[in-house]
């Protein structure tokens, strides 16, 4: 067979981007997507340079404005983007800055000690995707505008006045030829703007969003910087000690900063940022954040009495339960390594982060001993369980994919071993279980029945949630362990799909099986694999013709059109009402079903909802039923 293609390649073929436009023809390459991620991407660029004025010190207030016809302006009173010539590239440097890749201070001259952005293409590729982006400088006594197209000027750098303030003021519109859809989502822009308040102790940052019909607004500043951060994450749970641990010091051009609190849950939280870049991966700060606090727990757990010469050293694992952390870092040269480049790689910080961590909580532990021991008997508490969890959890080793022995006995798997072609439903109830297993297609489809509803993992330890045969029963099933064995590579079924009814008490087992997800296996969460299920509410027949509709709304509309007279409709109260054939033809055919993907955009954000919605105070969660129940639509009760 030839697959050869034809055609000439030569020196004819060989194409060198000028400017701006490599990015241009590539601009995933540079923000992630063309969709909704990398079109609030251009945004957090453009914040990321006024942060580093702030980091400088010489920022104090950001404004963020989703305007009226869709653009965004960003404000800042930093020193303002300079202007004169460049000595090399004969224009102003805001042209330089604004047109050319990889041009900025952040090089290692003097204009900047430390900086998120560290590769210079930031404000260049938000200038090369924008329809047209004008920026106002004011500096050095003067206010300068420019605009620009599709990252091309339209005319040289002007002076437009005098004035004796000082910032940048940059206006852009998204190229609706490069973007899926031109639609900022201030939630989304909020979530970052409020995180990096709180990385950035006293700076004050506004966003305003005057693209609707009500205007929002919000501004952040904190004054107590991270140590509000842990009080923001904490603010719904039983909390010691009342005020976070905060831990500050610079040690050889290094600015460490920590907080710690523990609350009565048994899940940790911890959040690593390096230059204000959060470090999903971790790295060398947060692994040494964690063997620091582990030794500590343990030195003062023996000197209280609380561990004896013949019991072994708490791990670290029983050291977090409940611990909610911030660790941030700020340094020179950054190297970040990991697949995302969201792992930090400085050798040198680890060292600085044990020794800052050493003095300074090792202080803290020792002037306050009624604290210590309160954590350090939670530890302990934390360690006995695991003992007892560590048995249940080889109850749910499965070794391999072809094991069959150890699978549970409601499982039918699916003849595929192939996990990248494999989908497991889980499926609330024995009724809907049966048809799903007599209606799937059983090469690539498995089905787990769940009987009733699944313990709440908030408010449990993991000895007590693996007691829980329905979850042993998954956590067998997926083959990838749980928690901190919890491998990734080993997933038996790359997509696995919540299956239940569209009630209240679906509703309920969908969000248990989301925190439990979110909670011990949250990389299944993050990299895409959970989904779910969306069955018809109803069935409508009309001349022997079926419809299967899952709104509302969209009965509404058929009815309109088809009329009342002569036709049936069903609603379905639940999945076991569906035979096989309607089953697969609705929900498990791949050809005609629609699945959801759970996504999530920002696990801080989810981390506060789980807690508010599963977590042990009952007061935060009526104020939330209160709050927003005018706004459902549709409760089965």
């Amino acid at each position: 067979m030839n697959n050869k293609i034809t055609g000439v390649y030569d020196e004819h073929q060989i194409q060198v981007l000028e400017g701006l436009e490599a990015v241009r023809k590539r601009p995933s390459m540079y923000i992630g997507s063309t969709g909704n991620r990398g079109l609030h991407h251009l945004v957090f660029e453009v914040v990321d340079n006024s942060i580093d004025e702030a980091m400088a010190g010489f920022c104090s207030l950001i404004t963020v404005t989703i305007n009226a016809d869709k653009s965004v302006t960003v404000i800042d009173n930093g020193r303002g983007i300079p202007v004169k010539e460049h000595p090399q590239q004969k224009k102003s440097a805001l042209e330089v800055v604004l047109t050319i890749l990889h041009a900025g201070g952040k090089f290692g001259g003097e204009g900047y000690k430390v900086a998120g952005g560290l590769h210079g293409v930031g404000i260049s590729v938000v200038n090369a995707l924008s329809a047209w982006l004008e920026v106002e400088v004011k500096r050095e006594g003067g206010r300068y505008e420019q605009r620009y197209e599709r990252g091309i000027p339209v005319a040289p750098l002007q002076k437009k006045g005098k004035t004796d303030e000082t910032g940048t003021k940059i206006t852009f519109f998204p190229d609706e030829d490069i973007f899926e859809e031109i639609s900022f989502d201030f939630q989304t822009l909020s979530q970052r703007l409020r995180e990096l308040a709180f990385l950035n102790k006293g700076v004050e940052i506004v966003i305003e969003d005057n693209s609707q019909t009500e205007t929002k607004k919000e501004v952040f500043k904190y004054e107590g910087g991270i140590s509000s951060f842990i009080s923001f994450l904490n603010k719904n749970k039983e909390t010691y000690p009342n005020e976070p641990i905060d831990i500050e010091k610079e040690v050889e051009n290094c600015w460490v900063e920590a907080s710690l609190q523990y609350n009565t849950g048994y899940s940790e939280t911890i959040y690593s940022y390096a230059n204000n870049i959060r470090t999903t991966e971790g790295g060398t700060h947060e692994s040494a954040f964690k063997s620091s606090l582990t030794r500590l727990v343990n030195d003062h757990a023996r000197r209280l009495g609380i561990l004896k010469e013949n019991q072994e050293n708490l791990s670290g694992e029983d050291v977090r339960e409940g611990l909610t952390a911030i660790i941030s870092v700020k340094i020179l040269n950054p190297q970040f390594e990991g697949q995302t480049k969201t792992r930090l790689g400085n050798s040198e910080v680890r060292g600085i982060v044990d020794s800052i961590l050493s003095d300074l909580l090792g202080a803290y532990f020792e002037q306050n001993p009624s604290i210590t021991k309160k954590l350090c008997d939670k530890a302990l508490q934390a360690s006995r369980a695991r003992d007892a969890a560590r048995k249940a959890r080889e109850l749910t080793r499965r070794k391999n994919a072809l094991e069959v022995s150890s699978l549970p006995g409601k499982l039918a798997d699916c003849a595929s071993k192939d996990p990248a072609e494999s989908e497991l439903f889980i499926v609330e109830g024995d009724s809907a279980g049966g048809s799903a297993k007599q209606g799937r297609d059983r090469h690539f489809q498995a089905i787990l029945p769940l009987r009733g509803k699944i313990i709440n993992v908030e408010k449990a330890r993991l000895d007590k949630i693996l007691a829980n045969e329905e979850i042993r029963a998954l956590i067998t099933a997926l083959g990838a362990g749980i928690g901190e064995d919890f491998n990734i590579q080993k997933l038996r079924y790359h997509r696995i799909i919540i299956m239940t009814d569209a009630d209240v008490d679906g509703s309920h087992i969908r969000t248990l099986l989301l925190t439990f997800f979110f909670r011990y296996m949250e990389q299944l969460i993050s990299l895409g694999n959970i989904y779910i299920a969306q069955p018809p509410l109803f069935k409508v027949t009309k001349s022997k013709k079926i419809h299967y509709l899952y709104r509302e709304a969209e009965l509404e509309t058929l009815m309109s059109k088809i009329g009342r007279q002569g036709t049936s409709v069903q609603r379905y109260k639940g999945l076991g009402e569906m035979n096989p054939e309607q089953l697969w033809e609705t929900t498990l055919n791949p050809e005609s079903r629609t699945i959801l993907r759970v996504d999530m955009q920002d696990p801080i954000v989810a981390n506060d909802i789980f807690t508010l919605l599963m977590g042990e105070k009952v007061e935060p969660r009526r104020n939330f039923i209160e709050d927003n129940a005018r706004k459902v639509r549709n409760l089965d009760i």
